[in-house]
């Protein structure tokens, strides 16, 4: 095992760009996966994910519950299953709970020579839709997720977008999202997704994909779909907050196959 790591960082340190990562890049092979913020900042974010290197950082306080949920935003399993069970349970146990969303689910991409092109399962729009909430993500940090609640639970989540954003956000403008979403820097998050999508391990078959502490089985996904709150009080390793004494229990098994 230490030899195949030792294999891995010699890989990454000879054929990374160094010359263009400054620290922690130029601390060493051992810096480069520490983070997700690190791994793309030197160029090895493939690699990170591959090797499934942050999942050892998961649990760095020892308690807090981290659950990855991977989706797509017109999907109507994953709208029921975020705004339902997964946001309730999130603002009962937010001190608990650390919550990383990935909007991209089953799309594709491919590179046309100048940016990647996405292409999704629900259309264009949920394209567009996986892009607003990736940008919001970017640049409303946790606020973000309060704003995509608003969105999903909303009849047209598109619509939708720019008022919830002056409900929940009103700090962060509309035009500053878009320019996001209409530029580099929307598109070169959007691949971050895909690659964070297509490292899974095992590979997702269906969306929402739930990973907790960087683990997806059937039975946690299973238990995150029918009794999330539970699942995670259970999980939690120091003295449970007066929200795990409560019941929540509601299935969402309405799932966007990868086709």
């Amino acid at each position: 095992m230490k030899a195949g790591l030792l294999l891995l960082f010699w890989t990454l340190w000879t054929n990374a760009d160094v010359g263009r990562c400054v620290s922690p890049c130029t601390s060493g092979p051992s810096q480069w996966c520490s983070s997700l913020d690190s791994a793309i900042q030197c160029g090895v974010l493939k690699q990170c994910l591959e090797a499934n290197f942050t999942r050892s950082h998961y649990y760095q306080d020892g308690q807090s519950v981290q659950l990855e949920l991977y989706y797509e935003s017109l999907c109507p399993g994953c709208r029921g299953f975020l705004t339902q069970m997964l946001f309730p349970t999130w603002t009962m146990l937010q001190d608990i709970l650390n919550v990383t969303l990935v909007p991209y689910g089953n799309a594709n991409e491919k590179f046309d020579g100048n940016k990647y092109v996405f292409t999704c399962q629900h259309g264009e729009q949920e394209c567009l839709g996986n892009m607003i909430e990736t940008c919001l993500l970017n640049l409303a940090g946790s606020s973000a997720f309060q704003v995509i609640y608003c969105m999903e639970s909303s009849i047209d989540v598109i619509k939708s977008a720019e008022s919830c954003l002056n409900l929940y956000q009103p700090t962060l403008k509309w035009a500053s999202v878009m320019s996001c979403v209409d530029g580099d820097q929307g598109n070169k998050l959007m691949h971050q997704n895909a690659l964070k999508t297509k490292a899974l391990k095992p590979a997702h078959i269906y969306v929402p994909w739930v990973t907790i502490n960087g683990e997806h089985t059937e039975d946690l996904q299973n238990k995150a779909t029918n009794a999330l709150l539970p699942l995670v009080c259970s999980l939690y390793q120091g003295p449970k907050p007066n929200a795990c004494g409560s019941t929540q229990r509601r299935q969402y098994r309405n799932y966007c196959h990868n086709e």
